[in-house]
């Protein structure tokens, strides 16, 4: 067995066990790069090294591409866009002022947890929507 044989086999098995290791579908690609360069080599014997390394780099790239193009998932809508966006969760809610807002600045409990709040001023008790969130801060208006 050639040499060039044994070593574009290794290096595509490499490339394999690499993206195997830490997955990401980039190594893949260029491990099929060179496959097909394994597979040109074990074929046609006379194949100079420079021109194999040339065939490796493009055939990595053209595999790249496909990928890029007619492999690569489209990016889904997902059924749950709020799920991991909780103070988002919560525009539209009503609930009463657990402690005034005085400057601007006050806090509602929500779900066993309290939430700094922003908006008006208002006394505590009183009935508020959650209109936005602003950083951690819910903003607040007087709900009716």
């Amino acid at each position: 067995m050639r040499w060039e044989v044994v070593a574009w086999g290794a290096l595509a098995l490499l490339l394999f066990a690499a993206e195997a290791l830490a997955p990401g579908a980039f190594m893949l690609w260029i491990g099929i790069g060179a496959a097909a360069v394994f597979a040109l080599v074990a074929v046609f014997a006379d194949i100079p090294v420079l021109w194999q390394v040339v065939a490796f780099v493009v055939l990595s790239v053209l595999s790249i591409q496909c990928y890029r193009r007619w492999g690569k998932p489209r990016a889904r809508q997902s059924d749950a866009p709020l799920l991991n966006r909780r103070a988002e969760q919560l525009v539209g809610r009503v609930v009463p002022l657990q402690q005034a807002i005085v400057g601007g600045q006050g806090r509602v409990s929500i779900d066993d947890a309290s939430w700094q709040v922003s908006g008006p001023e208002l006394p505590a008790g009183t009935l508020v929507r959650v209109v936005a969130v602003q950083g951690s801060a819910l903003v607040v208006e007087a709900a009716g």
